[in-house]
């Protein structure tokens, strides 16, 4: 099963970035091969967090799916994690962490998944990471324009 760890330093504040990976509804606008996305509801839990359940729409090449998930949005804790609900995968599991440090902030961000087509996991697993370095990259992009330099 493909997994990839990352931590990186920003020159944001921790809710700046926590604020920018919350807001799934722009995916489309900043992240490769995401197509779409909706928010099927959100419902807030009594100690702070908020529960989120999202369609995105992945596309690459020949490969369109969509893909439900559970998203537990930890503003007070300044954490999401993510958990497959429907879609192509077997299991799917990530998780962001921020945390303020000297100059900016500290984006801890990890995945592990499988999908149900071995072929397609096959095809995937050659270019994983470079996908998820894209991603992480991505979101740097995004914040930059958001929050300048």
């Amino acid at each position: 099963m493909p997994t990839h760890s990352e931590t990186r330093r920003m020159p944001y504040s921790a809710r700046q970035m926590y604020d920018l990976v919350a807001d799934v509804m722009r995916y489309p606008e900043f992240i490769p091969w995401i197509a779409a996305a909706r928010v099927r509801s959100v419902t807030p839990n009594h100690d702070g967090t908020q529960l989120m359940e999202a369609d995105l729409v992945v596309s690459f090449k020949v490969f369109r799916e969509k893909f439900g998930s559970r998203v537990v949005l930890d503003e007070p804790g300044l954490g999401i994690d993510i958990e497959y609900l429907d879609g192509p995968f077997k299991h799917m599991q990530s998780r962001w962490r921020f945390r303020d440090v000297e100059d900016g902030c500290e984006v801890a961000f990890d995945v592990d998944f499988e999908f149900r087509n071995a072929v397609l996991q096959k095809i995937i697993g050659v270019v994983f990471n470079e996908a998820m370095q894209r991603i992480v990259r991505a979101f740097e992009t995004r914040a930059k324009a958001l929050y300048g330099a």
